[in-house]
């Protein structure tokens, strides 16, 4: 009998394009009795699965197992699969791979994988577990609904609380879509959950936490002016991945840092979870129409796998001594560089070759821009667990070609110390500058002797980059982010109110650089809440005013509190999604931040490519930067009680106007003196002491007088015209 006549006794192929109400699409219909497909030895071509005019081929990596079954399920919640296929290594390995055509299945099947291997862990690192069923690495579609996780962990057959992955087509109509490519030094990146952003019930979407919910809130972002998107994880990740006292609580893992499936988009975040991928597309292209790209915040350093007494969920089960940093005298037990319980092995060739591959699915394949790498420093460590300069993993990224057009962005440290700010290899990493964020907030507090570190940080930390070649878009200026307080509860707390996670306030981060101004949390007092407000524009309008790349934390752009939790990891609930009243009760913040995006997207000097010299370029006659204190040219670089400082930045275009910035975080007023500029006169861009915060070009307030005096903890800009 040929494969022709075997295909056409199987079920017919079923294609998720429409909406089903089966919460993972509709399932194919097996007869459990009769439905048996049959195979062939397939090929190890692609990891994962490949639909060919024959069936389906299937091909999984393991060193040293002994034998594999491949389970088929006729439906994600099926607790018993309607055939197992045993793969005999004579016929279906090729070197280390796995691999088996089965003729005729339909998409639409789920599916996963059991190792059989023998290996004493202490000794070998091996933990091939018979009972366990694993889940595909290379899977594109995964279904949860089922699993347990404690079932994953302890002893015992947990086939029937296992998640499964899902043979579907790649088909997809891109509609003439690619990556959008805007430069770095261009950029204003946006931060966002993209459960978070629309959850809330004043969201008013129509599928609230979903892909497709960023879409119908794409106008907003328009509005706001960013031109990235940066998504907190999306890769599948397992929420049920906490501390036990966090888990007894009823939370779960709400930001993501906890991949299990580094190919596959989240399934909760999609309104019908079999079609995620696609649904993922859907907000790419639609994003892209808008004109913003598309960065993922990448989890390469651990897995949802944890410690030894962790689940086994793929890694663990396949290839355990390869995939992960094991300890050098007992292999039972992890390296953990990344205080997650484990950390992946990315320099092993195999490994290496998974996680690059990865990427390019995801820029080939779901057409995004970027990545952020979380904690990226554990890739830079060798096999052997020490830091190499020339880790093949960050070389493989910098170099690629597929990757050429595509940010990178690290994290530039990892939990166990090392520490590589400045210091990353190569040259198109750009890093969250932490050492921005630190001083940037501790001198809008009104910490004194920070005068000439804020001028560096501002004009892109040219002390970490410019020695080795690098330029300001390779620092990545941020005050907040989703790790941390948000913006306004760092000038509403000075210490983290965390009770609320299970870990008696032990978690999250004590050095905050924060301030209440009187009162701790909530006030009432309208002084109280005016210096607040003008502290938070502030530091928006310092972001938005340096050299570099300013992300912004989303929702601080209205004022979003978590009531001072500075580590809202498991709060999937209203601490932490975006409250769209604030929208109207905050709407002069959101209009100071749209207004400063606009500002410095309309000065390219704001966002040089090149470092600032002291030096007249560009055709002008004006040095590119000159620096004033209370009297021009008279920076207080030496005076260590100075809470101020002022410059003057040329255009970067003959044509383009020059801004004078006035920096005044003392408490009292100050009169700076203002530089002349013949033919031209001063107009007031930007006073966030003022209701408007921004003034637009044809509203500016003339500034006839030579001097003025700025109010305490106040930023000026000033826009010769």
């Amino acid at each position: 009998m040929s494969s022709n006549d075997l295909s056409s006794q199987a079920a017919s192929p079923l294609v998720f394009f429409t909406p089903c109400p089966h919460p993972y699409g509709c399932q194919p219909e097996h007869n459990m009795t009769h439905s048996s497909y049959p195979v062939e030895p397939g090929n190890r071509s692609q990891g994962g699965t490949t639909i060919t005019e024959d069936g389906v081929n299937f091909c999984v990596f393991s060193r040293h197992a002994e034998r594999l079954e491949l389970l088929l399920f006729e439906r994600d919640d099926s607790t018993e699969p309607f055939q197992i296929i045993e793969l005999d290594p004579d016929t279906h390995r090729t070197f280390f791979f796995w691999h088996v055509l089965v003729l005729g299945l339909p998409m639409g099947t789920w599916y996963n994988w059991r190792a059989h291997g023998q290996g004493e862990t202490r000794t070998t690192g091996r933990r091939f577990d018979s009972e366990k069923a694993l889940l595909d690495p290379w899977a594109t579609t995964i279904s949860d609904r089922l699993w347990n996780r404690e079932a994953a962990s302890l002893p015992g057959d947990n086939v029937a609380q296992a998640m499964r992955a899902m043979v579907q087509s790649d088909a997809y109509d891109w509609e003439g879509d690619t990556p959008l490519h805007i430069p770095l030094s261009e950029s204003v990146i946006y931060e966002m959950h993209v459960g978070g952003f629309t959850r809330h019930p004043s969201s008013g979407v129509e599928h609230p936490g979903s892909y497709a919910g960023v879409i119908e809130k794409i106008p907003y972002l328009q509005a706001l002016g960013v031109t990235h998107v940066e998504l907190l994880p999306v890769m599948a990740f397992d929420r049920q991945d906490l501390p036990p006292k966090t888990a007894s609580m009823g939370l779960s893992n709400y930001w993501g840092y906890s991949t299990h499936s580094f190919y596959a988009p989240h399934p909760h975040f999609a309104v019908e979870a079999a079609r995620a991928r696609d649904e993922f597309r859907d907000m790419v292209k639609a994003l892209h129409r808008a004109g913003m790209g598309v960065i993922l915040d990448v989890v390469f350093n651990h897995t949802a796998e944890g410690s030894p007494f962790g689940p086994t969920i793929n890694f663990k089960g396949l290839g355990n001594e390869m995939f992960y940093h094991l300890d050098f005298i007992d292999r039972s037990r992890y390296r953990d560089y990344s205080g997650c319980g484990n950390t992946v092995n990315c320099n092993h060739p195999m490994v290496s070759r998974f996680l690059v591959d990865a990427l390019r699915y995801w820029v080939e394949e779901m057409h995004v821009d970027g990545f952020r790498f979380d904690l990226a420093s554990a890739m830079a460590r060798g096999e052997d667990g020490n830091p190499q300069y020339h880790a093949p993993m960050l070389w493989h990224i910098e170099l690629s070609q597929f990757l050429s057009q595509t940010h990178i962005i690290a994290e530039a440290w990892d939990a166990a110390g090392l520490y590589q700010l400045g210091d990353f290899p190569g040259f198109r990493w750009a890093e969250w500058n932490g050492l921005y964020r630190d001083v940037i907030r501790a001198f809008v507090r009104g910490d004194t002797g920070l005068v000439p570190e804020v001028a560096t940080r501002m004009c892109g930390s040219s002390d970490l980059y410019a020695s080795r070649g690098r330029l300001p878009w390779n620092s990545i200026n941020f005050v907040t982010c989703h790790d941390g307080y948000t913006l306004w509860d760092l000038v509403s707390f000075e210490g983290k109110h965390n009770a609320a996670n299970g870990e008696d306030n032990r978690d999250g981060h004590n050095h905050n650089l924060s301030a209440n101004y009187g009162v701790e949390g909530a006030s009432d007092d309208p002084r109280i809440d005016r210096l607040r407000r003008r502290q938070a524009k502030n530091l928006v309008a310092i972001l938005l005013l340096s050299q570099g790349v300013p992300m912004l934390h989303g929702s601080d752009e209205i004022l979003a509190t978590k009531q001072g939790n500075n580590n809202t990891y498991c709060q999937d609930n209203a601490l932490s999604w975006q409250d769209w009243n604030l929208v109207e009760r905050n709407a002069d913040m959101l209009a100071f931040v749209q207004g400063m995006i606009r500002l410095r997207r309309r000065h390219p000097t704001l966002s040089r490519s090149r470092f600032v010299t002291g030096q007249p370029r560009n055709g002008h006659d004006l040095p590119d930067i000159t620096w004033h204190g209370t009297a021009l040219n008279a920076a207080p670089w030496n005076d260590p009680d100075a809470r101020h400082i002022a410059f003057t930045l040329a255009g970067s275009k003959p044509d383009e106007p020059a801004l004078h910035i006035v920096l005044n975080m003392a408490e009292e007023a100050q009169t700076f003196a203002l530089p002349p500029f013949p033919g031209r006169q001063w107009r007031l861009a930007v006073d966030t002491t003022t209701a408007p915060g921004v003034y637009e070009p044809a509203e500016q307030p003339i500034i006839s007088a030579n001097q003025l005096t700025v109010e305490g903890r106040c930023v000026v800009v000033l826009e010769s015209h």
